[in-house]
C-alpha cells in the first residue's frame, strides 16, 4: 500500500469544467488509472475515503461530480431526506448522453494524465450504472460495480429505459458485478435480468447477504465485514486486469 496526493482538478467537457477529485499514490507512474462515479450525493467523505483507499492500492483515481452541469461546483449532498430527493431530482433531469459525454471527457483526461496507462471504471450505485456504461468505451478493460441501480429496468437519469443493459456486448473488457441479496432497488428478479443481460461478457459476480450500500461507511446499512471483502475483490479484479 502507498501513501496518496490529494487534489481537485477541472476536466474540460466541452466549454464546462467538470471538477473532479482525484487521489494517487505518491509513488513515480504512470499507474492504472480509474475513473469513479459516486452515488447521487456526489462527493461526500465516504466516497472520497473509498477513492483514497483505493488510490493506496497502487491506482490514480479520478472521481467526477456527476451533476456538475446543474450543481455549483463543489456542491455535495447530505444524507438525509432533502438531499436524497435533490439527488434523484438531478438525476432525472440529466439526459443520458451528458454522463456518456462526462465518461468520455474523463477517460480522455485520464488518457493524457497517465501517457496511455491502462483505463478501468468503477461506481456505486447509480454511479455503478454510469460505470458500467463507461465500459462501453474500448480503452476501458476493466469496471467495477458496485450495486448498480437501473440496469435490470433501464432506467437512469432522464431515460425511462437507458437500454444500458442491451448494450453489455459492447464491453470488451472484464466486468465485476456486486450486489447485496437485501438490495430493494435490484431485488432477486432483477438481478436475474441482469445475469442474463451479461452472461457473454468476462464478468465475475459476487452476491453478499447485505443491504443497499452496505458500502458506505455511514448509517444503518454500513457492513463494515462485508465492505473489507468486497473491496479486497475489487482490487484483485482491478490489479489481475489492469496489470
Amino acid at each position: 500500500m502507498a501513501v496518496v496526493t490529494q487534489e481537485y482538478v477541472d476536466v474540460p467537457v466541452g466549454d464546462l469544467a467538470m471538477r473532479t477529485f482525484v487521489a494517487a499514490p505518491r509513488s513515480p507512474g504512470p499507474h492504472p488509472a480509474i475513473v469513479f462515479y459516486s452515488d447521487i450525493f456526489q462527493l461526500t467523505e465516504p466516497t472520497l475515503r473509498w477513492c483514497v483507499r483505493l488510490a493506496s492500492y497502487g491506482f490514480l483515481v479520478a472521481a467526477p461530480e456527476i451533476y456538475h452541469r446543474i450543481e455549483p461546483s463543489g456542491t455535495v449532498l447530505e444524507f438525509d431526506d432533502e438531499g436524497k430527493a435533490r439527488g434523484q431530482r438531478d438525476a432525472e433531469t440529466t439526459p443520458v448522453g451528458h454522463f456518456d459525454a462526462d465518461a468520455a471527457a474523463a477517460l480522455d483526461w485520464l488518457e493524457e494524465r497517465t501517457g496511455g496507462a491502462p483505463l478501468g471504471a468503477a461506481g456505486h450505485c447509480t454511479g455503478g450504472h454510469i460505470a458500467f456504461r463507461a465500459a462501453f468505451d474500448p480503452r476501458v478493460r476493466s469496471t467495477a460495480c458496485w450495486y448498480p441501480t437501473g440496469l435490470h429496468d433501464g432506467k437512469l437519469a432522464a431515460e425511462p429505459d437507458a437500454a444500458t443493459l442491451a448494450r453489455a456486448p459492447e464491453i470488451k473488457g472484464d466486468l465485476l458485478l456486486i450486489f447485496g441479496t437485501r438490495d430493494p432497488h435490484t431485488p432477486e428478479a432483477g438481478r436475474q435480468v441482469v445475469r442474463r443481460g451479461v452472461r457473454d461478457n468476462n464478468v465475475t459476480w459476487l452476491e453478499y447477504d447485505a443491504e443497499h450500500a452496505f458500502g458506505r461507511d455511514i448509517g444503518p446499512r454500513y457492513d463494515p465485514e462485508i465492505t473489507d471483502e468486497a473491496f479486497a475483490q475489487t482490487v484483485a479484479h482491478l490489479r489481475r486486469t489492469l496489470a
